[in-house]
């Protein structure tokens, strides 16, 4: 027993645990993944209790388990703004995004603006968007998750991408949406479980008495006077406010988000699983800042530096220390678990992208632009399959190119492009009369390009922190450009309309929101 604690046996027996109830439950979703709904979505027939947990199961991500904890446990208050961003976006998308989407759309984030601006230029915009966005975010999602996987593992950086890239493939090739979906709810549970079984154990450290931890949390910080006040992390107020920005209405304009919505039977189910996955994540979100704090107040800022720079490893140390400390039973046991679980964010996450992907390539470029078939709506599955293992595999030799980078740049890029090219699209063609092609067009346009642009001439590229120019000051000073990149979309859009004489986009308003607000004529769930 010893030698399997002292060698990381349990970590290996949890990491391929899981693995192995992944592929059994990717084999038992290939029953029920039939036909081109049944791939895509599900078969829309999820229940909102089961879409719920793999909406949280997308967002409660390694990110937020492993990244958001460490800069809590380091910085205090700034460490929050990324909780809050989140939950802010959740809201939005409850309250004005869920219904209209499920009504208006079929399987992609391009159904809905096509519903009403039919051109294919429309639609080329619109996916290409979607894909980059995507891309973004997967190679973030790899690139995270090989380096936490070699840490945790007897095996090195490349191994580790290579290994989350073929289960990713894997999933989705064989089991479609279902697949993905049941591996998100899987992920959902252990990972709430995880956090609220450590909150309990770090709250029985100090006999419950939460002010005692918030206090030893602010005494044993790098800087105890900044630890509770905004500006440990995040120097200007303004990046503070562009990265809230991004993350609150980039969560919206994510494809994969928006592909979830439709996997349920009718519109208020959609707004239902939005509910439900609000709560289950903002119940996760508060179990992580009271890790952070308590990672510092039990851990220790400098054990957590000495490990890693960032502070990804504060969960983990947490772990170990409630669990009986290094080299016991217990710690080894619970770093194990956390382990494991903070694999499953990666593996759950990686495999939404990867069929929001697959389903922009076969069903919006192959099906919409480029197919006269009759047959088309059949064919999409075969086009879907192998746009799975293409795209998977370009994204597994970028990530391994990319390895070494700074690529917290690539996270910021998804959402800016995401709040700044795809959000002004949905909002717009499902809430403006006036909106045109033109305004489409220009938005996604003006949108994208601002956002690479002020990404690649920012601190996250060029400067101390970022990949090239170390020595040189970056021309634009803010991390993420959420700031002045979304008003430009928004503007492009608007002022792209205006110039456009009345079309047919105008007269196709009315018979949208009969849909949008009616649900008649909506896409229905499938008999299995």
């Amino acid at each position: 027993m010893n030698n399997l604690i002292s060698h990381g046996g349990l970590r290996i027996i949890a990491f391929v645990g899981f693995i192995g109830l992944s592929l059994v439950l990717t084999g038992w979703s290939a029953r029920r993944s039939r036909g081109t709904s049944g791939f895509f979505v599900a078969g829309r027939n999820l229940s909102p209790f089961q879409n719920g947990l793999a909406l949280a199961g997308d967002f409660m991500s390694a990110g937020s388990f492993l990244g958001v904890t460490g800069l809590v446990s380091l910085f205090g208050f700034d460490g929050i703004v990324y909780q809050v961003g989140f939950i802010a976006g959740w809201i939005m998308i409850m309250l004005i995004v869920a219904e209209p989407v499920r009504n208006c759309g079929k399987y992609t984030l391009s159904d809905v603006v096509a519903l009403r601006l039919r051109s294919r230029g429309v639609r080329a915009a619109t996916s290409v968007s979607s894909l980059i966005t995507s891309l973004a975010y997967l190679l973030a999602q790899l690139v995270g998750g090989g380096a936490l996987a070699s840490l945790l593992l007897p095996i090195g950086t490349n191994a580790a991408i290579v290994l989350i890239g073929i289960l990713m493939i894997a999933y989705v090739l064989f089991g479609g949406m279902v697949a993905a979906t049941y591996v998100q709810i899987v992920k959902a549970v252990l990972v709430w479980t995880a956090g609220a079984v450590l909150v309990l154990l770090a709250l029985a450290h100090f006999s419950f008495d939460v002010g005692a931890l918030f206090n030893k949390a602010r005494l044993s910080s790098l800087h105890p006077a900044q630890y509770f006040v905004p500006g440990g992390y995040f120097k200007d107020p303004l990046d503070t406010l562009s990265l809230t920005l991004a993350l609150a209405l980039g969560t919206a304009g994510l494809p994969h988000v928006m592909t979830r919505f439709y996997t349920v039977p009718s519109a208020v189910a959609a707004r239902k699983s939005a509910k439900i996955g609000l709560i289950v994540m903002t119940s996760f979100a508060v179990m992580m800042i009271l890790l952070g704090f308590s990672a510092t107040a039990i851990v220790g800022p400098a054990a957590i530096l000495a490990t890693h720079s960032s502070g990804n490893s504060a969960i983990t140390l947490l772990a170990t220390t409630l669990g009986g400390g290094a080299g016991s039973a217990g710690g080894e046991l619970l770093l194990a678990c956390v382990s494991a679980i903070a694999f499953a964010t990666i593996l759950a996450v990686v495999s939404g992208i990867m069929i929001s992907s697959a389903s922009t390539i076969s069903h919006d470029i192959f099906g919409q632009l480029f197919s006269a078939s009759r047959d088309k709506e059949r064919r999409q599955v075969v086009i879907a399959k192998i746009a799975t293992i293409v795209f998977g595999i370009a994204a597994m030799g970028l990530a391994l190119l990319v390895k070494t980078f700074n690529v917290a740049f690539l996270v910021g890029l998804a959402f800016a492009i995401a709040a700044s090219a795809n959000l002004p699209v949905i909002l717009f063609s499902m809430y403006w009369r006036r909106f045109t092609d033109r305004g489409a067009v220009a938005a996604v346009l003006a949108g994208t390009l601002s956002s690479i642009g002020l990404v690649l001439l920012g601190p996250a590229v060029i400067g101390a922190k970022g990949i090239i120019f170390k020595d040189s000051t970056p021309p634009f000073w803010l991390s993420n450009p959420g700031l002045f990149s979304i008003p430009v979309g928004f503007i492009a859009g608007w002022i792209g309309s205006v110039t456009t004489s009345q079309n047919a986009a105008d007269t196709s308003f009315d018979a949208q929101q009969l849909r949008m607000l009616s649900g008649l004529g909506a896409e229905a769930a499938s008999e299995h």
